[in-house]
């Protein structure tokens, strides 16, 4: 197993993937034995640059190859989210408190039957479906919400070549304020 790139400050470094099909709806993964959903993502390892991480954990973790996708475009910086306390492993060193990811936007080229959850030694999704492009940040769970917006906001004109669509009314105002103070970071 690889050990994980974890920076000064206790970040994991991670990638995000986001893939989109043709009727610009995204993937969403449901994790095994519970009830989560996420999109795919994984650490880096030493040595390997965001990219190859990438896709190294789109063939794990969804079947996905290299000729199976396009790379619409990827994050200008890392996006990072903290874990709850109840969430951090305090007899890890170094200590994780969470995760910074480059995040990725794919297209999906060939057909989606290609999908496989279970290429990985240690499959993390029992199930998947195509959603709506803001479903994804309903879904996840709670800690991530900003970092998924943020991904969205970033990479979703690629995919959709204009503009995104508008923000969800289910969408707390004061998450776009948040949002939008921690851009100006």
């Amino acid at each position: 197993m690889a050990k994980d790139n974890i920076d000064s400050k206790g970040f994991r470094e991670n990638v995000g993937i986001i893939i989109g099909n043709s009727k610009c709806q995204l993937l969403l993964a449901g994790r095994i034995g519970n009830r989560g959903w996420q999109f795919p993502q994984g650490g880096i390892h030493a040595g390997e640059t965001s990219e190859e991480a990438m896709y190294r954990e789109l063939h794990e973790e969804v079947g996905l190859q290299r000729t199976d996708v396009e790379i619409l475009g990827a994050t200008s910086e890392w996006l990072r989210y903290q874990l709850p306390d109840q969430y951090i492993r305090q007899d890890t060193k170094p200590l994780c408190i969470g995760q910074k990811q480059k995040w990725y936007m794919l297209k999906l080229k060939s057909n989606d039957k290609r999908i496989s959850l279970d290429m990985g030694e240690l499959p993390e999704f029992d199930r998947w479906k195509w959603v709506p492009f803001w479903k994804p940040v309903a879904k996840v769970i709670f800690f991530k919400r900003l970092v998924y917006f943020s991904a969205l906001s970033e990479l979703g004109p690629a995919l959709f070549d204009k503009e995104v669509p508008k923000i969800p009314k289910w969408w707390p105002s004061q998450w776009q304020e948040k949002c939008d103070r921690e851009a100006e970071l």
